[in-house]
């Protein structure tokens, strides 16, 4: 077997992209979108029908030029994720709108609406995750959906006790950002690389994932933004590790054993002490790291840069196809 092979006999393996193309070549049991993914993903050729679709829906359904422009990139998200559940055996994540990262009934309110177009589709809910920027309303959020029934994934995490207060709100899964934290040490650091076992992005998804599973925590972990596949095969064990296409297709040209490095029994036979995840002692923790504050901040403005340029992408065809 192939390391990619070998890494799905121990790990779910997660396609982080929204090239259905791409998820259909390495054949992952879930996939994961954002705005970037979609925003590269709507502008190939065999994606059009899917932007005309969803500006149709946006223009039908919306009373003002806001309203159809917010309806039209939600009907996107979920075409393509209609679209990628019809390849995959497992579960799909539809982030909401980062500009609510700070709102936590607006967030409520729009992971409602992604879940009715979603079953709108005939698609079952349980097959969707609302993925969620992990500020504290952010998370607060996630706690009322899941006690809805509406599954979540708490992103941009990069602090433990963001994973902490995900895990006590009762979240179904976390995604650790590994590479965004590689990038902010290493640059501190002056560094141009770590060894796999010492990058700081590995470390942390290893204190977070022992510790879940030493407190028997029912959310899992799934390792996202990867930087190199030394950092995926650090990680193997781990619940479920989200890989881009190149790097997917780099361990399926390898077929060099693949040794698991995460284990919940050993996690289990650790001495780590509790975290207190209160509001106070959450704000606190974050403040003082400085990484998991820069990162958290610059990744909601990120995201929402590329939803901005998803809505001006979407009104530039809008007005090709009216012409």
């Amino acid at each position: 077997m192939n390391k990619l092979q070998q890494l799905q006999k121990m790990t779910t393996v997660v396609a982080d992209t929204g090239d259905i193309d791409a998820i259909k070549q390495y054949m992952p049991t879930d996939a994961t979108t954002n705005p970037s993914l979609i925003y590269k993903a709507a502008q190939l050729p065999q994606y059009k029908e899917l932007v005309y679709s969803a500006v149709a829906y946006g223009k039908a359904k919306g009373q003002t030029v806001e309203t159809q422009a917010d309806l039209t990139l939600d009907k996107l998200a979920v075409n393509i994720g209609k679209e990628i559940l019809n390849i995959i055996p497992g579960r799909v994540s539809t982030e909401v709108d980062a500009r609510l990262s700070f709102n936590t009934e607006a967030t409520i309110k729009k992971a409602e609406h992604l879940i009715s177009m979603y079953n709108n589709e005939g698609i079952n809910q349980q097959r969707i995750l609302i993925k969620i920027a992990a500020t504290w309303e952010g998370i607060k959020a996630a706690q009322q959906l899941e006690k809805k029934g509406i599954h979540c994934n708490l992103t941009l995490i990069f602090n433990i006790a963001q994973a902490v207060a995900a895990a006590e709100a009762g979240v179904t899964l976390i995604s650790p950002f590994v590479g965004r934290i590689f990038d902010w040490h290493k640059k501190a650091d002056g560094v141009e690389t770590y060894p796999a076992y010492q990058d700081p992005g590995v470390v942390s998804v290893k204190a977070i994932y022992n510790y879940f599973k030493k407190f028997n925590h029912n959310t899992t972990v799934m390792g996202a933004s990867f930087r190199n596949v030394d950092e995926i095969l650090a990680l193997a064990g781990c619940d479920l590790l989200t890989i881009a296409p190149a790097l997917m297709e780099e361990l399926q040209g390898s077929d060099e054993e693949v040794c698991r490095e995460l284990n919940p029994e050993t996690s289990k036979a650790m001495d780590i002490h509790k975290i207190d995840a209160s509001e106070a002692s959450f704000r606190w923790l974050m403040n003082e790291d400085a990484m998991a504050t820069e990162k958290l901040a610059e990744g909601i403005r990120n995201f929402t840069l590329d939803t901005l340029k998803l809505e001006q992408y979407v009104q530039e065809n809008t007005a090709h196809r009216a012409a």
